[in-house]
Order: C-alpha cells, then sequence, then structure tokens
C-alpha cells in the first residue's frame, strides 16, 4: 500500500502554487527589477513547477489600461509607464543626454541596415567614421558587436542592442521608430542629409525580411 502512495507523495510535495500567487511572484521580480527580465530568469527564481510565462499572460491582462503596463522588449518582460503619461514624468527628469549629428546618423543606419560594417556605414554617410562615435554609442549599450561578414577581410559588424529597443519601448528591430519618433523623443534636432533620409526610407521597407536572430541569447 505505501508503494502505491509513494508517487502521489513525491507529486505533492513538488506541487506548484496557484497560478494566482504566481503572477503575485512575476509582477513582484519585474517592480524591483531596473532591467528587463526574461522568462528563463523568472522560471529560475520561482518555486519549482511554476511557469512565468502563463503568469506573465495573466499580469498583463490585469495591467491593460492602467498607468504602468507590462511590456515585451526584446526577449525579456519590464513593467514601465504607459506612453501617455510620459508627461507626468518630465520632472523626473535630471537630465537629457543628447547624441551629436554623427551619433544619430551612425546609429540609425545601423539601426535599419544591421548586420552592418563601418565601411557600409561610411558608404551611406558620404564620410568617415570616427573611432570616438562608435565607442560612444558602445559605451552607452545601445549597439553591439555582431557576427563577422563572410567576405574578405572578414569585417565586424554592428547591430543595435536590447538596451535599444528598450530605450524606445520596441519588442523587436521590427518596430524601430521613424525620423519623426527619434525627434519627438529629443534625440535628433536637425534633418540628416537627404540622402541619408533616402537610403533609411528604402531600407526601411525592407526591415521586416531582413531582421532575423538578432536578439537571440
Amino acid at each position: 500500500m505505501s508503494d502505491t502512495q509513494t508517487p502521489e507523495i513525491e507529486e505533492s510535495l513538488f506541487e506548484a502554487p496557484p497560478i494566482a500567487e504566481q503572477e503575485r511572484m512575476v509582477e513582484a521580480v519585474l517592480f524591483a527589477s531596473a532591467d528587463p527580465v526574461t522568462i528563463a530568469e523568472l522560471n529560475a527564481r520561482m518555486p519549482h513547477g511554476c511557469d512565468a510565462g502563463e503568469a506573465l499572460v495573466h499580469l498583463q491582462k490585469r495591467y491593460e489600461g492602467r498607468g504602468v503596463h507590462v511590456i515585451k522588449t526584446g526577449n525579456a518582460y519590464a513593467m514601465r509607464t504607459a506612453g501617455d503619461l510620459s508627461f507626468l514624468m518630465q520632472k523626473e527628469t535630471v537630465e537629457t543626454r543628447k547624441l551629436s549629428r554623427a551619433a544619430i546618423e551612425t546609429l540609425a543606419i545601423i539601426a535599419y541596415h544591421q548586420p552592418v560594417t563601418r565601411a557600409e556605414i561610411e558608404e551611406i554617410r558620404g564620410v568617415s567614421v570616427s573611432r570616438g562615435t562608435v565607442d560612444q554609442l558602445l559605451e552607452m549599450e545601445w549597439i553591439r558587436f555582431g557576427r563577422r561578414k563572410m567576405t574578405p577581410g572578414r569585417p565586424v559588424t554592428f547591430v543595435v542592442t536590447p538596451d535599444f529597443l528598450d530605450q524606445f519601448g520596441l519588442e523587436s528591430a521590427r518596430d524601430l521608430p521613424g525620423l519623426k519618433e527619434l525627434r519627438s523623443a529629443g534625440l535628433l534636432e536637425n534633418r540628416p542629409p537627404p540622402s541619408l533620409s533616402d537610403a533609411l526610407d528604402e531600407e526601411r521597407e525592407d526591415s521586416d525580411e531582413n531582421q532575423t536572430e538578432l536578439f537571440e541569447e
């Protein structure tokens, strides 16, 4: 008799908490975390048998229409202020860091043409890219090194990062902002050269086909 009851006892020892409790756990982690958290990281923190993915679905529905939303950025999740209430946060802004025109143009080219090499960036801009400009974007963690291209010399490429997506509240690189969004975010004061605008517009039309596997772990 004891043999037949053992599996039931062992199963009960690892029974997962109710989904409502799992939802509370996910909410607590996201609320306390400064950076977006992946489902794998949530499952690692929660008790055995929990399903962070399912708990997130419930949590997102509960926060619909609220002042704070649960959003997906890249392959991670975070709690962010609703976009239409961002004006309430203006007094909390200590400093707005504006990028130089060269940095903005370089960032835009990388975002819409990724993965892209330094030589390709310079060809589109029509001028050389200084090391300081690239270093600044790397330091801000808005771009990172991508895979080397299978061309002579195997040059390194650049792609945008999940931090870049989080900055603009994007789920994936397919939702990249246009030039108007960059200006409204206070990051672009002057119009880029017409040649750059045309290049970005043309590339954006094909971006859905080119953005694949850039943010997989």
